[in-house]
């Protein structure tokens, strides 16, 4: 056949195509278990991470528990993992599993979604974390948030798709995260949540009861994502943050 004719190029693409093809598929079946586990692991680190189980060794580190002893360290430091839906609340071991953005989606269809909790113990102190899910300037972000029975913010980790990088990017640095310690999603007896605010007052945040911290330099969407992110997740787990505080 002559290579210089339109028809054998068609061909060759063609056959490109499918060989490429069939090789991504074999790959792509052969590793999903292994995609699995580290998507498990990835979970239990960032939420062990929340709660302030991690190896960072400096200030600006971020450093997650190792993959060969995450599920160990996640099983000694999560005592329970609760299911919410509607008013009904069960427990679950696999409570971790569970895809927020899918359930978030049931909202849409008025649907009830069913909403983890992880209930965590560290030094003889209770950790209650919860998931979050938003929207960022390009894409998805996400994270979780661990509270104690005060609504005080005891750690944070947030995470995103494709935010840019240096800019939106950095909610995922330690300087960023850090500054959501100590700080109450409660104004009052009200739910708040926490504000990410350009041109705050306090941007080495020293005041820790005005529900805010100091924007990233030129991400202000993503900054707003953040913030309405935590709104969202307040008002879903108002009924059950309300129970822990009358406890």
């Amino acid at each position: 056949m002559n290579r210089d004719n339109n028809i054998y190029t068609v061909l060759f693409a063609c056959a490109m195509v499918i060989v490429v093809g069939s090789i991504l598929a074999y790959l792509a079946s052969a590793l999903s278990g292994k995609i699995k586990e580290n998507e498990r692991f990835e979970k239990q680190q960032n939420i062990l991470y929340a709660m302030g189980v991690n190896e960072n060794e400096d200030e600006g580190s971020v450093n997650f528990v190792p993959t060969d002893v995450v599920e160990q360290e996640f099983t000694t430091y999560i005592t329970k993992q609760l299911v919410i839906e509607g008013d009904k609340i069960t427990e679950n071991d696999e409570a971790y599993l569970i895809d927020l953005k899918k359930e978030l989606d049931k909202l849409k269809n008025g649907a009830t979604p069913k909403l983890p909790v992880y209930v965590g113990d560290k030094d003889g102190e209770t950790f209650y974390i919860v998931p979050m899910y938003g929207k960022g300037l390009w894409d998805a972000i996400w994270g979780f948030m661990a509270l104690d029975k005060n609504m005080i913010v005891q750690g944070v980790y947030f995470d995103h798709k494709a935010e840019t990088p240096g800019l939106g990017a950095n909610i995922k640095q330690r300087y960023f995260m850090d500054d959501f310690t100590g700080e109450s999603i409660l104004n009052g007896d009200n739910y708040t949540g926490i504000k990410v605010i350009k041109g705050n007052n306090d941007p080495v945040n020293n005041i820790k009861d005005d529900n805010e911290v100091d924007a990233l330099a030129g991400a202000t969407i993503t900054g707003n994502g953040v913030s309405a992110m935590i709104s969202k997740t307040v008002t879903l787990y108002k009924d059950y943050f309300e129970s822990i505080r009358t406890q």
